[in-house]
């Protein structure tokens, strides 16, 4: 269904619409619209972090809400912001560059969505709650399981809910991309944003219960005196950092790869070339991916581990430096010769490429584990970090933005605009964070809540602060970029930026089944493939026939809503008996709504040969 159409119909229609949907266009825009929710919210967090840290001796906020800022701000970026703007991506680009019509379960990929929207709500109820969590986004124990209020209650049940959400979408995307390919569209011929999907998807398979399981733990530890945790019964605390980091080092790669994966189209599609290395790149994903489960103790090197065991994963860590590397000559060499059009997409990608590299670089150097003694909670390992998650992940989901965009919306985001966007972050974000290598380096430790004067340190955080004001200057530019070009924009044609992949085939507005028919890829660059041989479209692979499509369904929103519930009454159970009341009515709505779903006849509808005939839309 077009934005036209759902305008004519009134905001409640398109409201229920939105609620309802199963469509994955539409799916994406809400994972767009949450993201993009939470994205700001951490990014005010970050800004009460270097307004506090600006000054000596600030105070500006106190001690105990610092933590929670503090917390909150990386726990939101990389669990509610990150993660959901690049499924936003991935629902919006891999079904349309595949040739599907839908993903594989239309019904999981709403739910998925509402269990990450829910999760990310009842976190974020924590400030208003007595208090938000505030043993860092880590959750390192013993200082989570003994913090007295329920502000890390909050941290394990609401991302033990959204994480459900996320291993969901994961599985979804495996099963559309290995069975929902077009005829023809054999692996090495995938787009490397579709790749990167699939790897990043295994990744989430494989990576996120672990992350279920701490949290589970600590959940025990916490509401039920389990003592997993607390060495004094028994338990060990280090085993916490070993479940978190085998989950947390795979979940760098979940959120990097698929923006390694929006580089690589981006830089192809404006270098007027072949992607250099397509199966090198392909098989270097593969590797990153594989070796990223082998190095999560490098996180680790001061727990005492001993000599041997920090040796084997700083050798692992140093590896990965290898398929990466490949990776930055790969679209180094693409842009070689090529006949490269400077567009914003473009600008990201070019400003990704050197700044992503001292990233690694640097990632190189916490590898050495005698020398990490040194780094080790400093502001050296802030400065890695941001430039590896902002300078790798921010960068690709602000390009793929100005990208897709005219995917998404049916029209393109302003340049000139964007180029500002692109100017005012890119030096906001060198300004706020390469200085944090030195202020490390002098012995800055992260996590505190002030500085004293007389340290050296009044310069490097300054700089730092206005870097980051900047980098807000960019992004309120982005956000009337779009509000602009919603009202006032003008539809584009189908396909703008002259591109190279399956989605840029389809009309714009894109129809709510994708293809008329499916077609068929002859090579990789399938539409590129086409144009330069003359042709005005894409060969179909089959005739006109009926499609079949699946109805909207409400039953994801309640079951989500159910667990919202029922997460308020397991928080508060051993406070208040209305707390096993909140448990039963949330259980009681999820499992209704469970069995509602199991006993539907869910046939769907079907869209008429004689109707496609009429509308003549997708491949013909």
């Amino acid at each position: 269904m077009s934005t036209a159409t759902l305008e004519k119909r009134g905001f409640g229609a398109t409201l229920w619409d939105y609620l309802t949907t199963v469509d994955h266009k539409k799916i994406a825009i809400l994972y767009l619209l949450g993201g993009a929710f939470f994205f700001l919210l951490g990014g005010l967090e970050a800004m009460l972090i270097r307004l506090q840290l600006m000054v000596p001796d600030n105070e500006l906020i106190g001690a105990q809400f610092y933590n929670e800022v503090m917390t909150m701000h990386g726990t939101t970026m990389i669990f509610l912001a990150a993660m959901p703007l690049i499924f936003a991506f991935m629902n919006a680009v891999v079904p349309l560059q595949i040739g599907a019509r839908d993903v594989a379960f239309p019904f999981l990929n709403s739910l998925g969505f509402w269990l990450f929207l829910f999760g990310g709500v009842l976190l974020n109820c924590s400030w208003f709650l007595g208090g938000a969590p505030d043993a860092g986004w880590t959750g390192y124990a013993p200082l989570s399981i003994w913090s007295p209020t329920h502000g890390v209650d909050f941290y394990a049940v609401g991302l033990q809910i959204s994480g459900f959400g996320t291993l969901m979408g994961g599985i979804n995307f495996i099963v559309t991309i290995v069975n929902m390919r077009a005829p023809g569209m054999t692996y090495m011929r995938m787009p490397l944003f579709t790749w990167t999907a699939f790897v990043a998807s295994i990744l989430i398979l494989f990576a996120f219960p672990a992350l279920t399981i701490g949290l589970f733990l600590m959940t025990f530890d916490r509401l039920f005196g389990a003592n997993f945790f607390v060495p004094d019964m028994g338990g060990n605390e280090i085993i916490w950092e070993h479940i978190f980091w085998i989950f947390g080092h795979p979940e760098v790669y979940i959120l990097v790869l698929p923006a390694f994966g929006i580089f690589s189209e981006i830089i192809s599609t404006f270098s007027k070339k072949r992607l250099f290395g397509y199966s090198s790149m392909v098989f270097a994903t593969v590797l990153i991916a594989f070796l990223g489960f082998m190095v999560w103790a490098h996180h680790m090197f001061t727990v005492g581990m001993g000599p041997i065991a920090n040796s084997i994963f700083a050798i692992a860590t140093m590896a990965i430096a290898v398929p990466t590397g490949i990776k930055i000559f790969n679209w180094l060499l693409t842009m070689w010769g090529g006949n490269i059009r400077m567009t914003t997409p473009m600008l990201w990608a070019a400003g990704f490429i050197p700044t992503f590299t001292i990233g690694g670089m640097t990632g190189v150097m916490v590898a050495v584990a005698a020398a990490d003694f040194q780094y080790h909670d400093t502001y050296f390992v802030v400065a890695h970090f941001h430039y590896v998650i902002v300078g790798g992940v921010v960068f690709g989901l602000i390009a793929a933005t100005h990208y897709w965009w005219p995917i998404m919306f049916g029209k393109v985001l302003d340049e000139k605009l964007g180029k500002w966007t692109f100017w005012t972050f890119f030096i906001g974000f060198h300004l706020t964070f390469f200085i944090q290598h030195f202020l490390g380096l002098i012995g800055m430790p992260r996590r505190y809540w002030k500085f004293l004067p007389g340290q050296d340190l009044e310069t490097g955080n300054f700089i730092s602060t206005i870097g980051a004001l900047l980098m807000a200057v960019g992004t309120i530019i982005l956000l009337y970029n779009v509000i602009k070009t919603t009202v006032k924009g003008e539809m584009c044609s189908q396909d703008p930026w002259d591109g190279r992949t399956l989605e840029w085939s389809i009309p714009n507005p894109t129809p709510h089944y994708n293809f008329k028919q499916l077609p068929l890829v002859r090579g990789l660059d399938p539409v590129w493939i086409e144009k330069t041989q003359g042709n005005g479209k894409v060969i179909p692979a089959e005739p006109v026939n009926d499609i079949h499509m699946p109805n909207n369904s409400f039953l994801p929103f309640m079951i989500s809503l159910g667990l919202f519930i029922a997460g308020f009454g397991f928080i508060y159970r051993p406070d208040t008996s209305f707390g096993y009341v909140l448990i039963a009515i949330g259980l009681i709505i999820t499992f209704g709504s469970m069995l509602i779903r199991s006993l539907k006849d869910d046939t769907g509808h079907h869209i008429h040969k004689e109707d496609l005939e009429k509308e003549g839309a997708g491949v013909e």
